[in-house]
């Protein structure tokens, strides 16, 4: 089954594009709580998404397809899931969790009315993934490599994957039976490290999501911002061709890729502690 993409936008016209391109899940993006303080000082992008789109999204994403995530728990998580179930999400995914107490209380919230997605993105959450995988309803675990390097104390959110520690995560969920997947890729030909590498190892590992990156999409605004700028259709259409030939790698094909992502790694890793040992 080819991996499923994941699109986050509350922008209606975008969402139909994306659908109509080929992209399999459309995310509503509430979280908010902590985010800004986790994020001060990067370059990274904090949704301004409210309930009100959760509902808007439904009206035009096909069945089975409307993900969102919410935020951390909290004291009013309850009624924050209640409300996203009865707007009509599909998928709730939970973000920073450190606690087996902390998934509980969302499995339990949900109540099985919604598929479930665990956002494995803080250190704690990885070193009790033992007994936080062990819950029951816990239907998919995405791997966040940004919050989580951050958490690790990395200099390069993808020291997780040329590390190792991705691989670990994956194999452990395999043997759960549990769905799995792991960041955000760029189109094809782009990103810092080159997206089609870290396509190949989604293939390599068994991944079955990934978001589409900021990256990707070059923060585009709206429809139009993206339509004068690339072909969302065209764009997709490379990431299953590549993903096919990968699909039909020898192991030593995926070997030679991998030692490219460690030495492409190291290389960022590097340059980026000399820029920072300049201040």
């Amino acid at each position: 089954m080819p991996i499923q993409l994941i699109f986050i936008t509350n922008d209606r016209g975008i969402a139909k594009e994306a659908q109509d391109a080929g992209i399999d899940r459309i995310m509503v993006d509430l979280e908010i709580l902590g985010k800004s303080e986790r994020q001060e000082r990067r370059d990274t992008l904090i949704s301004c998404h409210t309930m009100e789109d959760i509902s808007a999204m439904r009206e035009i994403v096909e069945p089975g397809r409307l993900m969102v995530r919410i935020n951390p728990i909290h004291d009013k998580s309850a009624s924050e899931i209640g409300e996203v179930i009865d707007r009509g999400a599909d998928i709730i995914m939970l973000p920073m969790f450190k606690t087996s107490a902390e998934v509980s209380a969302f499995l339990k919230n949900a109540g099985g009315n919604v598929k479930t997605c665990l956002l494995l993105e803080t250190a704690q959450a990885l070193v009790r993934m033992d007994e936080i995988f062990s819950l029951k309803g816990i239907d998919e675990v995405h791997i966040g490599l940004n919050d989580l390097h951050l958490s690790m104390g990395l200099d390069f959110m993808f020291e997780l994957l040329s590390g190792g520690i991705v691989e670990y995560i994956c194999r452990k969920l395999a043997d759960k039976g549990i769905r799995y997947g792991f960041g955000g890729i760029a189109k094809m030909g782009d990103g810092l490290l080159p997206a089609e590498m870290i396509l190949a190892e989604h293939v390599r590992l068994g991944s079955q999501m990934v978001i589409l990156s900021r990256t990707f999409h070059e923060r585009a605004k709206n429809l139009d911002d993206i339509r004068s700028r690339f072909s969302l259709k065209d764009e997709v259409a490379k990431i299953r061709d590549y993903e096919k030939q990968a699909s039909r790698w020898t192991s030593g094909q995926f070997a030679e890729n991998l030692r490219q992502i460690r030495e492409n790694v190291i290389k960022i890793r590097d340059a980026r502690g000399d820029a920072l040992s300049k201040y």
